[in-house]
């Protein structure tokens, strides 16, 4: 088996990560010249080109098991670094140059329940790079070898991965009492949508629409939709008037009491099934954040039924 440079591994990473040849040059703190250089190397030696030349820049399938390699490698680095740390002194621990973990997260877990469940590792120096998608693509990103780990609604296991049931998060539709009032004062119902527009995260987000279907009985609703990519954005927008939206009960439950939002279909819930995948390696920094992603969906999911 051929052992690769891990600098130039590294630099594979950053071309990736940042999309571009001249941004990994300053990330790298090298010239443009020795980041294709390094990049020319490795294909050479993998005998395959590595990187599509897109903007941004993207990995070819060869490329994306050599970048999953070199993560891999991080994550050994960060947890000897770990090692390291818990002999050293406390004031001659550093967290400069510490290596950072990579995990997908769907955008509504991080407005509700993933941050507090990280607070612990973080505070305790763990370095996270966490990156949003809808839940149905985070999975994506961990196939593709960008991260280590992912939450997603997908439920089987990705090759080299191992994944653990979260629980299940319930979705509801609301929109401000004036818009309540003005554009569906009987509730969500199939004659309303016609005078509705409905907030949804991006053109992936498919939830106000399964939310419809379940709630109005139809096979293909057509919905009037305005894109806006923030979990919080979006109630905002809502508790402005803008429309309605499909959001987790999670994210505003105490807005339903208040009354400064309406639930257009107090019967109805949509249930999304989440689950954690992460790479199937020997490694700390991983389990812990396993045990703690486990441990705050259990203080905030519903229990997933069999």
């Amino acid at each position: 088996m051929q052992i690769f440079d891990p600098h130039a591994l590294e630099c594979l990473a950053a071309i990736v990560e940042e999309g571009s040849f001249e941004r990994a040059a300053q990330r790298l703190s090298i010239t443009q010249s020795a980041v294709s250089q390094r990049l020319r190397t490795l294909e050479v030696q993998a005998g395959a080109v590595l990187i599509v030349r897109t903007r941004p820049l993207k990995a070819t399938p060869a490329g994306r098991y050599l970048l999953k390699h070199a993560l891999q490698l991080r994550l050994l680095r960060a947890d000897l670094g770990r090692d390291l740390q818990a002999l050293a002194p406390r004031e001659a621990q550093s967290t400069q140059g510490q290596e950072r973990i990579a995990i997908a997260i769907n955008a509504d877990s991080i407005a509700t329940w993933v941050l507090p469940a990280l607070q612990a590792l973080v505070q305790d120096g763990m370095a996270l790079e966490i990156i949003t998608d809808d839940q149905d693509f985070t999975h994506e990103w961990l196939r593709e070898g960008q991260v280590q780990a992912c939450v997603t609604a997908l439920a089987k296991p990705l090759r080299g991965c191992q994944v653990v049931q979260l629980g299940v998060m319930d979705y509801v539709a609301v929109a401000s009492p004036d818009y309540f009032d003005q554009h569906c004062p009987k509730g969500l119902h199939a004659h309303a949508l016609a005078d509705m527009r409905f907030l949804a995260f991006n053109r992936k987000d498919d939830l106000q629409t399964r939310f419809v279907r379940k709630a109005c009985g139809l096979k293909n609703p057509g919905l009037q939709q305005n894109f806006l990519p923030s979990a919080h954005g979006r109630v905002r927008a809502a508790l402005q008037g803008w429309g309605a939206t499909v959001v987790p009960l999670l994210q505003v439950e105490e807005l339903l009491k208040s009354g400064a939002l309406r639930d257009l279909a107090p019967k109805v819930r949509l249930p999304v099934a989440l689950y954690w995948h992460c790479w199937r390696l020997e490694s700390a920094l991983l389990q812990a954040l396993t045990a703690a992603v486990r441990s705050g969906a259990a203080k905030a999911l519903k229990a997933q039924v069999a």
